[in-house]
């Protein structure tokens, strides 16, 4: 049975909501739950019908499309309809699935709705492996026009290096992931793997050598933010 995804779409202008209507309608595996303006009217349904995708405007009165998204809950993915390119960068930072300038062709909407059933499907696939008892524990990489799977006690950390997200294994090969870090690391075990930098999460039972603020991994350094540092040393036992 095909993946379907809840979504609503949240948009000021009357003409852009229907335009969105009209393509959801057109495409199966979508489920319209409502459109809303202004925003704030938007909160309790998104909650409420276990939404997975926001269609969201940004420049909106009152309460604009970034700040909106500050309250998505974290299983709920944005995707924004916007007619300024100059909010992209920001978009990108509340960890928005995809950016689409106004006015949007049904074919670069249908591509955002492919990104958005691929982060469905390595979300149930991650929960259905994590309730299999004695199942090695696994993650799913959506990787450039591939997806693959590696043991979980096979990574060493997960870094964004030049605003590229990369896996890095414990034979070294660093894995290039077209998903964003936020989004491993949901999928990650939260026993084992922990951010210690807006940039790194780390494998805990991988790690061996740390130096004052810094872990070691070979010749890798690896650094620890100020605040995550006394958690970071409580769970690794020191």
């Amino acid at each position: 049975m095909e993946e379907r995804l809840n979504c609503i779409v949240v948009d000021d202008e009357p003409l852009a909501r229907e335009l969105l209507k009209t393509y959801i309608s057109k495409t199966p595996t979508l489920c319209l739950i409502g459109c809303y303006e202004p925003a704030a009217d938007a909160v309790k349904p998104m909650i409420d019908g276990n939404t997975d995708v926001i269609f969201l405007d940004i420049n909106m009165p009152l309460l604009n499309g970034i700040e909106f998204a500050a309250i998505v809950p974290p299983d709920t993915r944005i995707i924004f309809v916007t007619a300024y390119d100059r909010y992209a960068i920001e978009g990108f930072r509340v960890n928005a699935l995809d950016y689409l300038l106004k006015p949007v062709s049904y074919s670069d909407f249908l591509r955002s709705v492919t990104r958005a059933l691929d982060w469905k499907k390595l979300k149930v696939a991650s929960l259905n492996r994590s309730e299999t008892k004695h199942a090695p524990r696994l993650l799913t990489v959506k990787t450039e026009g591939r997806l693959m799977q590696m043991r979980i006690d096979s990574i060493l950390y997960i870094e964004v290096r030049n605003d590229r997200v990369l896996v890095v294994r414990n034979d070294g090969e660093p894995i290039p992931s077209l998903m964003s870090l936020k989004e491993i690391e949901e999928m990650l075990p939260a026993d084992s793997f922990m951010r210690v930098h807006r940039s790194f999460i780390v494998n805990i039972p991988q790690v061996e050598m740390v130096e004052r603020n810094r872990i070691i991994f070979g010749k890798t350094y690896i650094p620890i933010s100020e605040s995550k540092r006394e958690e970071f040393l409580s769970r690794l036992g020191k």
